[in-house]
């Protein structure tokens, strides 16, 4: 239950709070006293669009706060809590408090239990909590695009489920058919760059690189084409190491040099440990020069200078180069590209099954959404059955009897649709249906669509009492009615806050109303006026006692507070809705 909202900077409202009850609460005032503005701030704090416009000039930031009491158990206070925000708890529930925020630099910030949060999940919360039933809501509902959710909402589950099933499946469908549709737009791309995968890889395995071979072969050619020069190095550094005799050279070699020192040391050796050390590291040194000497002699002897193998080299290089160059920076890189040009190719060559698999799963799902369609259609025209007689019980309330109001569902034929029966027709994420709202004004006459086939006075009454079925089926505990009560007077008008008062037995109900006859049935009245400089502040939010509502019900009626007659005619009203309200 909403039991206090509270709204700053916006419209001509600067800054006032209404007091709520449960049952059936009445807001008149004067015309542009605010009242509408009131509507506005709740429709801010059910997630509604934000209306920068609505800013009071002067105000930095327009403000509406609800204060409300749900159960502590509700799916709601789950939701909050999932939310982070903070439930306080109170002996009849939890205190939820929604808040919304405009500024006039066009920014807007939604606030639930304390926590800031967007203003879709504002909305998704208020959703059952609150419902706004006004003027605008009933012109959506001669809209054909919101019939058929309408008549879905009166349906509930029984249309709800079968629907959400729809809808999964109608969202497969819609992606199998954009996998499809790739597919076959695109096989001429893809086969080209099959073809050209296939190029690439042929060359990759007429090559048939190992991983790393270009290193490996860069070091072999640079030894193969700088050969005498490598042998020639080794040759010399050796002849430095051991002296040759049979070269001709008395220049004694490095390790001649070493021996030399070495019997130096030794001589004296005995005299001191240490010169003892630096002899043995003499002699190691020695035996390292003399097998380094060893190696030099087999590597030159090891230097291959076959110039058929450094023709061969050269030519496996050219053709490592070119693979390198075609799919990447080396070898290793090129059989990466490999592995990978193999996968997509066999992915390309598996678009031919694709497409029959994809084919066949398209198949599957348009039969099974034929099956939930009608399934969903068959619902639909349950449900209108039992939304035109309810409507029609609501009518018979207010004033005309006789008028029926139907809920046409019908398809419409599309070659490429679903199949449905005999049929072919037309598709979409909601279902194959199309709902109309037609009145039938009295038995023999034509069903016509509601904003076609009533008078201006009817059709405030046919959308009042369709407003009414629907927010019975609603799940949220406050609805609000915005002067759904226009262009309706005399018995009619008394009817409609009877059907009100009704309502208000199991809902909170707020009602902001011009007639008279409505008012009477308020369990609370309250009235929005102007103060002198043409704002509503809080003391501008007055709750009537039993004289203030005589005094107002006269002013609805005649526009004079003080008319004994208008005042006599208030208080038989209030009297007449009091006895109607004791009945059971």
């Amino acid at each position: 239950m909403l039991e206090e909202i509270r709204i700053r900077g916006l419209g001509v409202i600067d800054d006032a709070a209404l007091d709520l009850a449960a049952g059936l609460t009445v807001v008149s005032g004067e015309t542009g006293a605010g009242k509408t503005m009131i509507v506005q701030g709740l429709g801010l704090l059910t997630g509604g669009r934000a209306d920068y416009g609505l800013i009071r000039p002067g105000v930095e930031r327009a403000f509406v706060e609800g204060r409300l009491v749900i159960p502590l158990d509700s799916g709601v206070a789950a939701r909050v809590r999932e939310a982070g925000g903070d439930l306080d708890e109170d002996p009849g529930g939890a205190v939820l408090v929604l808040g919304r925020t405009l500024s006039a630099e066009g920014r807007s910030r939604a606030q639930v239990a304390g926590r800031s949060v967007p203003a879709s999940l504002l909305g998704e919360i208020a959703e059952d909590l609150i419902a706004v039933h006004g003027q605008s809501e009933a012109q959506r509902l001669l809209r054909p695009s919101t019939q058929r959710d309408a008549l879905d909402r009166f349906a509930g589950e029984t249309v709800a489920k079968p629907r959400s099933r729809y809808a999964a499946v109608y969202a497969e469908l819609a992606r199998v058919s954009r996998a499809l549709t790739e597919i076959t737009e695109r096989s001429r791309e893809r086969e080209q760059e099959a073809e050209l995968l296939r190029i690439g890889l042929a060359e990759v395995e007429r090559v048939e690189p190992d991983p790393g071979e270009d290193v490996t072969l860069a070091a072999e050619l640079s030894r193969l084409e700088h050969a005498e020069t490598l042998v020639r190095a080794a040759r010399t550094a050796h002849a430095a190491l051991l002296s040759d005799p049979a070269s001709g050279s008395d220049e004694p070699g490095g390790v001649d040099l070493v021996s030399v020192a070495r019997r130096v040391i030794d001589g004296d050796a005995d005299l001191d440990p240490e010169l003892a050390a630096l002899g043995a590291r003499l002699t190691e040194i020695g035996m390292l020069l003399t097998d380094l000497a060893a190696d030099l002699v087999s590597y030159a002897e090891g230097i291959d200078a076959d110039p058929v193998r450094l023709a061969d080299a050269q030519d496996r290089k050219a053709a490592l180069t070119s693979l390198t160059r075609a799919h990447g920076t080396d070898i290793d890189g090129v059989l990466a590209w490999a592995d990978q040009a193999g996968r997509r190719l066999l992915e390309l060559d598996g678009s031919a099954e694709s497409v029959e698999s994809l084919t066949a799963r398209r198949d599957e799902l348009i039969t099974e959404l034929a099956g939930l369609a009608a399934e969903v259609s068959a619902a639909r025209l349950a449900a209108a059955d039992r939304f035109g007689e309810a409507v029609a019980a609501e009518l018979a309330g207010l004033a005309m009897p006789r008028a029926r109001v139907q809920a046409a569902v019908s398809q419409r034929d599309d070659p490429a649709g679903l199949p449905l029966d005999a049929r072919t027709v037309a598709y979409g994420p909601s279902g194959v249906d199309d709902v109309e709202l037609r009145l039938v004004p009295h038995p023999g006459a034509p069903a016509r669509p509601v904003h076609k086939g009533a008078s201006g006075g009817e059709l405030s009454r046919v959308m009042l009492a369709i407003e009414v079925v629907l927010a019975a089926a609603d799940t949220g505990s406050t609805m609000v009615f915005d002067e759904v009560d226009a262009g309706v007077g005399g018995r009619a008008a008394v009817e409609i806050g009877r059907r009100l008062a009704r309502l208000a037995r199991t809902h909170q109900v707020i009602c902001i109303t011009h007639l008279p006859q409505v008012a009477a049935f308020a369990d609370r009245h309250l009235v929005v006026h102007k103060a002198d400089d043409g704002s509503v502040t809080r003391s501008g939010v007055i709750t009537l006692d039993d004289a203030g509502r005589v005094r107002e019900l006269s002013r609805m009626l005649a526009g004079q507070e003080n008319s004994s007659l208008a005042r006599g005619h208030a208080e038989e009203l209030l009297a007449a809705a009091a006895a109607d309200k004791a009945r059971p």
